[in-house]
């Protein structure tokens, strides 16, 4: 094995401290990017600023989200069933989907928040039955539903 004599190693030395003399770690508590990630506009912002411009082409000067919501219930009137669908949607809300468990699910469900439950306890920690349906449902939406 070859010996690096010792002004190599000082020249080496040096120039690692130099390098690592320019370094400030950040203090606890401190972000190295305070501004945050730069903020990019949206498809949806980018949708609602063109719906809000005044449509030049209309004879009545209304926005185009004026204008296109009027297409849309021409569409619904003569007979459209998508349009009718999509307009009602949009003024009454969508409406509800109704979930069909069965017995099995059910106590697949029951028995999941229990293990849970035998596990935060083995782990010495107090779960609830309700906090653990609320974890579970962050997996299986229905589960909040069909435990209560």
């Amino acid at each position: 094995m070859k010996e690096i004599p010792d002004a190599d190693k000082q020249k080496s030395n040096d120039a690692r401290a130099r390098r690592l003399a320019n370094l400030k770690p950040f203090k606890p508590g401190q972000s190295g990017n305070p501004a945050g990630r730069p903020k990019s506009i949206t498809l949806s912002e980018a949708y609602r600023k063109q719906l809000a411009m005044i449509d030049e082409a209309d004879p009545q000067k209304r926005t185009f989200a004026e204008v296109l919501a009027e297409q849309m219930i021409v569409k619904a009137k003569t007979g459209d069933v998508a349009a009718l669908k999509e307009v009602a949607d949009r003024v009454e809300g969508k409406a509800r989907q109704t979930i069909t468990l069965t017995t099995d699910r059910r106590e697949q469900m029951e028995r999941a928040i229990d293990r849970m439950m035998e596990r935060a306890a083995s782990d010495g920690h107090i779960l609830t039955r309700e906090e653990a349906t609320a974890a579970l449902a962050a997996y299986v939406p229905e589960a909040s539903q069909l435990i209560h």
